[in-house]
This record gives structure tokens, sequence and C-alpha cells, in this order.
């Protein structure tokens, strides 16, 4: 079976994350949620391509994850995260297609 693409695992991370809290009413659910999805993915993008990437995506997951607060407060909750999923997704995506080449 072939591994999760990180614009996945990260997407799972900030839905799931946000879906567990909510559905459970534990917030500590979904921080581990989006603890362990975050950690996945930021340990594939230093693997895949390099530690200034992952450093820089691991900032915007957790950016995301943060600025969805307020913005939930203009738009909504769900837009909110869906919003800040499809950034980071598309963030992840393209630092998966333009991996850095071997010298």
């Amino acid at each position: 079976m072939p591994a999760l693409r990180t614009p996945a695992l990260a997407a799972a991370g900030l839905i799931g994350g946000y879906a567990a809290a909510r559905l459970t009413g534990r917030r500590e659910l979904g921080g581990a949620v989006l603890a362990a999805a975050g950690a996945g993915a930021a340990r594939r993008w230093h693997r895949q391509a390099g530690p200034g990437t992952a450093v820089a995506l691991t900032g915007l997951y957790l950016a995301a994850f943060g600025g969805s607060h307020p913005l939930a407060k203009r738009i909504g909750a769900w837009p909110s995260v869906l919003a800040v999923t499809g950034v980071v997704a598309a963030a992840a995506a393209l630092a998966e297609h333009h991996r850095p080449t071997a010298r």
C-alpha cells in the first residue's frame, strides 16, 4: 500500500482534529489528532524536501491552526477549517512536486 501523501496527512490533521474535538467535546482529543498528523507530516517533509521546507510547512500548519480560530468568527467554523486546510494542502503538494534534486 502506498504511503499517505503529505497533503492528505496535513488535511487529516486539521480537519480530523477539528472534527474529533467538535464531535466528542474534548479539545485535547482534537489536539492529539492535530499533533500526531502534524508530526508525521513534518517528518515526511524533512525526509522528502529537507529541513528548511519542513520548518516552513510545519510553521504554516501551526499558523493555519491558530489562524482558523479568528477566521471562524468571520466565516464560520467549518468554512474556516476547510479554507486553512486548502492552503496547507496546496503548499504541501507544491513541496512534494518540487523536491530537490540529488547532487
